[in-house]
């Protein structure tokens, strides 16, 4: 069984599924403070790697659904807290479902937020490069609140081919791009529209090495829970430092990691090495307004068990959806740029061996 809702009602659930300061949502600083501390007593794994972080949901971080960047200040922390030396190029505004889009035209500008979200300050305030926020416009001379938005892949695109050493003297290419945390998960389908995988794949593109996050939204999917970023993000940073202890982190595939809600307190089950499903869990339907030339674009909803019927039904036992959704799991799977049908896997061993180690010895939630 199949439902559908209205796009104004589901906007950030489709989200999920694809010097400027701003309105922010707080954070106990008290709880920030106490963090820290405990940071700061424990090994800094992560000491000397250089990371972009980029996303589809934007640098703002303003919106009471938590769904448009609070998710990549959670990645930023994590990273830093385990000793990364991070830079933020984000979007300006949400670009979800952009996919691997760019723009061919006009300019972009990289403008530094200087007033960054309530709680988040400081987080970076020991790396080298001070975790420098830029948001990314498709404009001259400067970003309005109003101006229209670079998209994901244009961000990382920037970054690495001149933004990064402009802006902040970086030499070469960072050492790893992570993207998200997106704002809903980016499984089946939904990954060809996602801008959180886009932004990866854009990554791996010019050899760098990727990682892209999203993490469930609570039962309504409709509100993002602080939780499961935060859960989500510190999971990363032990899984990245592991993937870097054992010189796994390759540029020839982006991994793919999905976190579920465990925002009622619920633990999130092991990482399962899975494939990207080959049905759907939600999708764009179109409903025409009586028999004029107008369509609403509305959200179809599958099943999260893989149990429907048509585009629903999901028939891959080890589909990233049905481990995620329905089971529980942390969920990585391996993505590559190569379109080319039937093509034989190369870096089978990096492929077998970044397997193994999801299976065997990554951190568990």
């Amino acid at each position: 069984m199949r439902r559908t809702l209205a796009l104004t009602a589901a906007t950030a659930v489709l989200a999920g599924l694809g010097a400027t300061a701003f309105a922010t949502t707080p954070a106990t600083t008290a709880t920030a403070t106490a963090t820290e501390r405990t940071h700061a007593k424990k090994p800094r794994p992560l000491a000397g790697l250089r990371i972009l972080v980029s996303n589809d949901d934007s640098m703002r971080a303003a919106k009471a659904s938590n769904s448009d960047g609070l998710g990549l200040y959670e990645l930023r922390r994590a990273m830093c807290a385990a000793g990364a030396d991070v830079v933020v190029m984000a979007p300006w505004q949400v670009q979800s479902g952009k996919g691997t889009a760019v723009s061919n035209g006009g300019a972009l500008t990289v403008q530094r937020r200087t007033a960054l979200p309530a709680g988040y300050e400081s987080d970076c305030a020991g790396a080298p490069s001070g975790g420098a926020v830029f948001g990314v416009c498709l404009a001259e001379g400067g970003c309005a609140p109003d101006s229209p938005s670079a998209t994901p892949a244009d961000t990382v695109k920037l970054a690495l081919r001149g933004g990064l050493a402009a802006k902040v003297g970086w030499k070469g290419a960072p050492d790893l791009v992570l993207t998200g945390i997106n704002s809903g998960p980016n499984v089946a389908a939904s990954v060809n529209d996602s801008g959180t995988v886009g932004a990866a794949v854009a990554a791996i593109d010019q050899n760098v090495p990727a990682i892209a996050f999203s993490s469930s939204g609570d039962a309504s999917q409709t509100f993002f829970p602080r939780e499961n970023y935060r859960a989500h993000a510190e999971f990363g940073a032990r899984l990245v430092a592991g993937l870097r202890e054992r010189g796994l982190l390759t540029s020839a595939f982006a991994l793919k990691v999905d976190y579920p809600d465990v925002s009622a307190g619920q633990r999130a089950k092991a990482p399962a090495w899975t494939r990207v499903g080959a049905g759907a869990v939600a999708y764009h339907a179109y409903e025409r307004r009586g028999s004029g030339d107008t369509f609403d674009i509305a959200l179809g909803l599958c099943p999260v068990d893989g149990g429907g019927e048509g585009e629903c039904a999901e028939p891959r036992r080890d589909a990233d959806s049905v481990r995620l959704l329905a089971d529980g799991h942390v969920t990585i799977a391996p993505i590559t740029w190569d379109r080319t049908y039937g093509t034989p896997v190369e870096a089978r061993r990096e492929l077998g061996a970044v397997q193994r180690y999801v299976e065997r010895e990554a951190p568990r939630p």
